[in-house]
Parts: structure tokens; C-alpha cells; sequence
């Protein structure tokens, strides 16, 4: 008689690793596999699985070494008793560095043989495991960067007059610097919740979500703009106004392809350093109405400029914007920011710096992208994609 062998894991990123240990352990008997839950994934491991649970069991199921394949029921690191019971193996195996004397232990106490097995890949394979993988997979999540308006969001700028703020979502075709302007610290926050990518669903749901989760309500320091989640989980273009308040009593999209790819050819962006530890961009601000009505009106012009596909408006108004903040908010303009402007300002029909500034990233408007290494071109994230 066929002895039955049992094994139980996450396989949350099945690779060619899991395979060769299932291929192994099959050849003890016909092979049963013990999945965990998501549930069990997220209380065990922190975060959310790449592959529900229901796609795991699909993709464990169809492996020709395996004879039949369960969710585990249980909890913990043990999650698996259940379904081993339900099994009732003749032969439990694991991974050497998934072995344990507590699991050693359970199989005596069943009259189950334990088995250990060496990482083994197949023939001309390299040996994979998830933790290997997982550090080498790039996350999905878009970044954020900001057109206009910037600093409207913060309500200490709002209440001396309401404005919008643009943003636009753009795809991680190359992994940003940190502290750069385009809300990697955000993306952060995102990334505890939605490891890989976001999810489906509506997208200003998802950007409120991802507020309330990085902004602790009992804070009483700094709060991130809202612009910053808007502008990752918000695909296409998007304008928010602010009126004192924290989040936008309103938001316009744009979806429009011509003017998505418009901005496209026009708009790249060139890395210059991180903003540098112990820099305050807020130091020396001089936020007055006047100067608040300079951005929200550079702002209202850029929005009005796009829509037109106008090239000429749209660098005024760009560069406008980048003015008024500065105009506000002087240390933006950190030691080293002048001579990266002062290489493109020959080449380029307007720049600002990307976020609260202080160093980081600036985008330029151009006639057309150049073909320069310094250069990265931006691809906006269309709905639904």
C-alpha cells in the first residue's frame, strides 16, 4: 500500500524551489501539501499575501507531484495540525531550515516518520527560495509627482487662501530615490498595506485609506498632504482643492489619452541628491495671502494650460508655480539645487523641484524628452491599468 506523505508551507510565491521539494518529497509516497491561510500569512508574517489562498491551493493542485492540497484551518506556526490529523500521513516532511524539534516532537506522538531534506534545486536550475525572491521583486506601487499648487494641501497655506493642487500618478519604471520629492515616504506607508501594487477598487477610497493610515490622528506634529496618497492612488491626472481643511473638499480627474501622452512628451524628470538629513524646508516660511494667491493662480493657469495642450502656458504657469513656493518657502532652495537648475535652464522651458523640495528630483518641461542619461521619462498610470 501507497504510504501517504504530508507537507505544509505558505508557497505564497511558488517558485521552481518549491516544485524540486515537492518532487523530492513525493518520492516517500502520494503527496499531500497544507497551505496557509492568508490570515495565517498576515498574523505570521506581517503582510499581505502576493497570492490569495484560493490561487495558492489552484497553483499547489496543479503540480504533478502532488496528490491532493488543503487550506490549513489552524493559527501560528503550527496551523497545519489540523489538516495533518485529517491526512493522517504515514511520513511528514520539511525543509531543513524549516524543521523543528516541536514538529519532531508532534510526529512521535502520532507515530508519524519525520524527515529533513536538503535544499536541493533540479538539474541546471538555481536553488530559489521565497526569501531570496522576495528581496529582488520591485514593488508595483506608483509614486506621486506634483505639477502645481504644492504646499496647498497643508492647511497652515489653505486658510490664507483655496487652491488646487495637480498631481500625477506615475508608473515605477525605475525604483526613485528616497527623500527625492515624489512621496516616498507615503509609498512607505503603502507599502505595509499593499506590498506589490494597489488594489482594485475606487481609487480616492483607496488614497483616504492610505491618509488615515500614515497620519496617526493623536499626532501633533507633522501630517503628510493629502496630495501625497491622492497622488499615488489616483491614476491619470488629477487637481484636489484645499480650503483649510486637510482633505480636498473637491477632485477633478483627467483620463483624456491625447492629454495624458501630451504630457508625456513634455514633462521628465532629472535626479539630483537626496534632501539631506536635518533639513528643514519650513525654516525662514513667509506665507502671506498675497503669495498664496501667486500658487493657486499659477495653479488654476497650469490646470487651464494642459487642458489646452497649450506648451507655452503650460511652462509659464509651471515655473510660476515653482516661484510662489519658493517665494514661501525659501529653504526649498538647499546649497546644490542652484547648479542642477542652472544646467538645464538653458535646455529646458520651465523646472521645479518635485515635492517640498530641499533637493530630491526636478522636473522639467521641454520641447521634447532628450535622449540623455540623466534623463528619466515619466510614464503616467492610465485607469484600470
Amino acid at each position: 500500500m501507497t504510504k501517504k506523505v504530508f507537507v505544509s508551507g505558505c508557497y505564497d510565491m511558488l517558485h521552481s524551489g518549491h516544485v524540486a521539494f515537492f518532487k523530492s518529497a513525493s518520492k516517500y509516497g502520494d503527496l499531500y501539501v497544507g497551505i496557509g491561510s492568508d490570515k495565517t500569512i498576515e498574523e505570521l508574517k506581517h503582510r499581505k499575501t502576493v497570492y490569495s489562498e484560493r490561487e495558492r491551493l489552484y497553483m499547489v493542485k496543479a503540480i504533478r507531484y502532488v496528490k491532493d492540497a488543503f487550506i490549513n484551518p489552524g493559527s501560528g506556526m503550527l496551523d497545519f495540525v489540523d489538516t495533518m490529523d485529517m491526512v493522517k500521513p504515514d511520513v511528514f516532511v520539511v525543509n531543513s531550515d524549516g524543521g523543528s524539534d516541536v514538529k519532531r516532537r508532534l510526529c512521535t506522538e502520532r507515530g508519524i516518520e519525520y524527515v529533513e531534506l536538503e535544499r536541493v534545486p533540479d538539474d541546471g536550475l538555481e536553488a530559489r527560495s521565497t526569501t531570496s525572491l522576495r528581496k529582488g521583486v520591485r514593488s508595483g506601487l506608483p509614486y506621486r509627482v506634483d505639477i502645481a499648487g504644492t504646499w496647498i494641501d497643508q492647511p497652515y497655506v489653505s486658510e490664507h487662501g483655496a487652491g488646487w493642487a495637480l498631481t500625477i500618478s506615475i508608473e515605477p519604471t525605475v525604483e526613485f530615490m528616497e527623500r527625492g520629492g515624489m512621496s516616498t515616504s507615503t509609498r512607505n506607508a503603502a507599502k505595509k498595506i499593499w506590498p506589490y501594487e494597489l488594489p482594485d477598487g475606487d481609487e480616492e477610497m483607496l488614497a483616504r485609506l492610505l491618509f488615515c493610515f500614515e497620519n496617526d490622528p493623536e499626532n501633533k506634529g507633522h501630517i503628510s498632504g493629502a496630495q501625497d496618497a491622492i497622488g499615488i492612488c489616483m491614476s491619470g491626472l488629477n487637481r484636489h482643492y484645499y480650503d483649510g481643511h486637510y482633505w480636498p473638499s473637491r477632485i477633478e480627474s483627467c483620463h483624456d489619452e491625447e492629454i495624458l501622452s501630451w504630457l508625456e512628451s513634455h514633462v521628465c524628470l532629472v535626479p539630483m541628491f537626496p534632501r539631506r538629513p536635518g533639513c528643514s524646508v519650513v525654516d525662514g516660511k513667509d506665507i502671506t495671502p498675497a503669495k498664496v494667491k501667486d500658487l493657486t493662480e499659477a495653479a488654476d493657469r497650469c490646470w487651464a494650460a494642459i487642458m489646452e495642450r497649450n506648451l507655452g502656458a503650460f511652462a509659464s504657469a509651471f515655473m510660476d508655480s515653482f516661484n510662489a513656493q519658493v517665494a514661501m518657502f525659501p529653504a526649498m532652495m538647499q546649497p546644490g539645487v542652484q547648479e542642477h537648475i542652472d544646467r538645464w535652464s538653458g535646455k529646458a522651458l520651465a523646472w521645479k523641484m518635485l515635492g517640498a523640495g530641499g533637493g530630491g528630483h526636478l522636473a522639467l518641461v521641454m520641447e521634447s524628452i532628450p535622449e540623455d542619461d540623466s534623463v528619466i521619462p515619466i510614464k503616467i498610470r492610465r485607469r484600470g491599468i
